[in-house]
C-alpha cells in the first residue's frame, strides 16, 4: 500500500482545513518546496498536492506546484480545481497524474473522452462523499449519486484510479471510513483512501480493505504519525 502525504496549498502556504472549510485553516509552512523534499526524504511513495485556492475558485497555485514537482523525483498527483481540458493537459505536462472531481460528475462525457485521449491511468477520479453520497464543488454540493455506483460507472468507462475522501472525517483525526472503503475496494480498482487518519493504528485497518494507497494529512503534520511508521505498517 502506497504512503502518500498531502500538501494542501492556499496563498502559497502549506495548510490543512477541517472538513474542507477555509475558516478552519491551520498554516504549517510558508515553504511548500521544503515540505515536499522533507516528505520525499522520509520515504513517501508519492505526493498528493492540492490547490485549495483553485478548488474554492479563489485563485491558483499552479506555477508554484510546477516548481515543487521539479524539485522532487517521486511521483506527484495534482488535485484541486481542475475543471477544464486545457488546465488538465497543462498540469499533465509536469505532473504524473491529475485528480478530477467536480468535472468528472458534471461533465462526465468530456472526462471519459479525456481518459481515452490522455490515458486512463493518468486521470484519478476524486469521489468525495458524505455518508456514501457524492459531493462536488469544493464539497459544497451534494449529489444524488451513491459512491459505489459512481465508482462502478467510471470503471465501466475505463477508469481504474480513484481517490475516495469521506468529507465528514477530513481533518478530524477520528479514524477513516472503513465501511465504505471496504465495499469499494472490492470493485477491482485502485483506491487511495483519504480522510480521518489519526495515527499508526489506522494504517493496518486501511490495508485490510485492500486500498492501493492512503493519504496522510493532519495526523502527519501534527506529529501523530511518521511516514516511516506508516510504511512499516503498510
Amino acid at each position: 500500500m502506497k504512503i502518500i502525504p498531502a500538501i494542501d496549498l492556499m496563498d502559497g502556504k502549506v495548510v490543512r482545513l477541517v472538513q474542507g472549510k477555509p475558516e478552519n485553516k491551520t498554516i504549517y509552512s510558508n515553504n511548500p518546496q521544503e515540505i515536499a523534499k522533507k516528505w520525499e526524504k522520509q520515504g513517501a511513495d508519492m505526493l498528493h498536492i492540492v490547490d485549495l485556492d483553485a478548488t474554492l475558485e479563489l485563485g491558483t497555485n499552479l506555477k508554484l506546484i510546477e516548481k515543487i514537482v521539479k524539485q522532487v523525483s517521486i511521483p506527484v498527483e495534482v488535485a484541486g480545481g481542475l475543471r477544464t481540458e486545457s488546465l488538465i493537459v497543462e498540469t499533465l505536462d509536469f505532473a504524473d497524474r491529475v485528480v478530477i472531481g467536480t468535472m468528472a460528475f458534471k461533465q462526465k462525457e468530456s472526462v471519459v473522452k479525456l481518459g481515452s485521449k490522455l490515458g486512463y491511468n493518468n486521470l484519478v477520479i476524486s469521489a468525495d462523499h458524505i455518508d456514501g453520497m457524492i459531493v462536488v464543488n469544493g464539497w459544497a454540493q451534494k449529489m444524488s449519486v451513491r459512491l459505489s455506483d459512481a465508482i462502478q460507472d467510471f470503471t465501466n468507462n475505463g477508469f481504474s484510479e480513484f481517490l475516495v475522501t469521506d468529507v465528514s472525517k477530513d481533518g478530524m483525526m477520528q479514524g477513516p471510513d472503513l465501511k465504505n472503503l471496504e465495499v469499494i475496494c472490492k470493485q477491482n480498482v485502485n483506491v487511495i483512501a483519504s480522510g480521518g487518519i489519526s495515527g499508526p493504528l489506522d494504517i493496518p485497518n486501511v490495508k485490510k480493505c485492500n486500498a492501493y494507497g492512503v493519504i496522510l494529512g493532519k495526523a502527519l503534520y501534527e506529529g501523530k504519525i511518521t511516514i516511516e511508521e506508516a510504511k512499516k505498517l503498510a
